[in-house]
């Protein structure tokens, strides 16, 4: 098989049924952001050394692979899926979450994205994670979105500021705290 098709030349790609859109349509923009997202995490992959962990974000790469399909396929052929984002993966990132967490200091006020390299890859990844929600909102408003994918992508992006977390923590470097301006600086 060929990598090139030639198809997309004038700016159009296919949806899956084979109906064409610009490759600036709302629905091509959220593949792509997707698509984005599922690369950092490859990224946060080869920057990290728990393989715990990895075999996490791996998961989500399989699951991510198949929301960008879910999303990029026109709803009147849905149920030719074989899989869509479910209750079930939300709960997953819940587990994950809490495992996490348990193992981290309780914090109460914003951190400061960066660290170690791994963990600033991890917020990279989350604010990639926040533009895909936002895509998502906007897409909402041509077609449905099922509530899963919200809650999936508010979870996930939830997950991956508590991997950025573990991974400083890991590395015995601590999180640095947002500090609120004094008055003399407003």
């Amino acid at each position: 098989m060929r990598i090139y098709t030639k198809t997309g030349d004038t700016g159009e790609t296919s949806l899956y049924g084979g109906q064409r859109v610009a490759k600036d349509a709302t629905q091509i923009q959220v593949v792509g952001e997707i698509d984005e997202l599922n690369a950092y995490l490859g990224l946060a992959k080869s920057t990290n050394d728990n393989l715990q962990i990895n075999e996490v974000l791996q998961r989500i790469q399989h699951e991510l692979f198949n929301l960008g399909a879910e999303l990029g396929t026109p709803n009147d052929l849905h149920h030719k899926l074989n899989f869509r984002i479910a209750q079930q993966q939300v709960s997953q990132l819940e587990i994950d979450i809490d495992t996490l967490e348990n193992e981290l200091p309780p914090i109460r006020q914003f951190i400061l994205p960066g660290g170690t390299f791994s963990s600033s890859v991890f917020h990279l990844a989350r604010t990639v994670c926040r533009r895909c929600e936002r895509r998502v909102v906007a897409l909402s408003k041509d077609q449905p979105v099922s509530l899963e994918t919200f809650q999936y992508l508010n979870r996930l992006s939830d997950l991956l500021f508590v991997l950025a977390r573990t991974a400083n923590a890991e590395s015995g470097v601590a999180d640095v705290f947002w500090t609120q301006p004094s008055p003399q600086q407003r």
